[in-house]
C-alpha cells in the first residue's frame, strides 16, 4: 500500500475505526487451499486481527464441515477462544460414495441477514461461487472485503469486491515443525 492510500491511522484507505464489520469464514476453502499450497494450516487468530485492522468488529463466523464421527472439538473452542462463532456441518455422504458439506447457502443467508447491521462485510474464501453475494451485499450498500490465498482465489471474486486482501504466509503455521 502507498502511502497515498493509507490514512494517519495506518489502517489503509476506505478503512476507519469506526467502521461496524461481520466476518463470514469458508473455513473449508481456507483449510485446503493451505494444505495444498503451503503445506500449511492457516492461524485463524491472527487472520481475523488482521482482516479487521482496528475496526469495531460486530459478528465474526467460521463454518466447517465434520465428517461423521470426527472429533473437532479441540479446533472448535480454539475458534472460539479467538473470537469466532463456530458453525459445524456433518458432511453427508451419499449411497455413490461421493459427498456434500459446504457452507454458501449458509453464509450467504448470514452475511445478507447482518448487512444492515454492518458497514462492510469480510469474506474470507476465494470461491467465485461468492460473485453474486458480493455483489448484492454491495447493493444494499454494504463495503466488501475479500480474503483469501492468492493463487486460489477467483479473478472475478477479487475484481467483484471493493478491496482484496490477499493472504500470506505470515498467517500460516506448519504444526509438523
Amino acid at each position: 500500500m502507498s502511502k497515498l492510500e493509507q490514512k494517519p491511522n495506518g489502517i489503509g484507505r476506505g478503512v476507519h475505526p469506526d467502521q461496524r464489520v461481520g466476518v463470514f469464514v469458508d473455513v473449508q476453502n481456507l483449510f485446503y487451499s493451505a494444505r495444498n499450497l503451503f503445506e500449511a494450516k492457516t492461524h485463524f487468530g491472527k487472520l481475523l486481527e488482521h482482516v479487521v485492522r482496528g475496526r469495531k468488529l460486530i459478528r465474526a463466523i467460521a463454518y466447517t464441515v465434520a465428517k461423521e464421527g470426527a472429533d473437532q472439538a479441540g479446533f472448535v473452542e480454539a475458534l472460539e477462544r479467538f473470537g469466532y462463532e463456530v458453525r459445524v456441518k456433518i458432511l453427508r455422504e451419499r449411497p455413490d460414495g461421493t459427498a456434500k458439506g459446504d457452507w454458501d447457502m449458509g453464509i450467504a443467508i448470514d452475511s445478507i441477514s447482518t448487512a444492515d447491521k454492518l458497514d462492510t462485510v469480510i469474506l474470507i474464501s476465494g470461491d467465485g461461487d461468492f460473485v453474486p453475494l458480493v455483489e448484492m451485499l454491495k447493493a444494499r450498500g454494504c463495503r466488501v472485503e475479500v480474503a483469501a490465498f492468492e493463487k486460489s482465489t477467483a479473478h472475478e471474486l477479487r475484481n467483484a469486491a471493493h478491496r482484496y486482501l490477499p493472504i500470506e504466509e505470515d498467517l500460516l503455521f506448519r504444526p509438523n515443525r
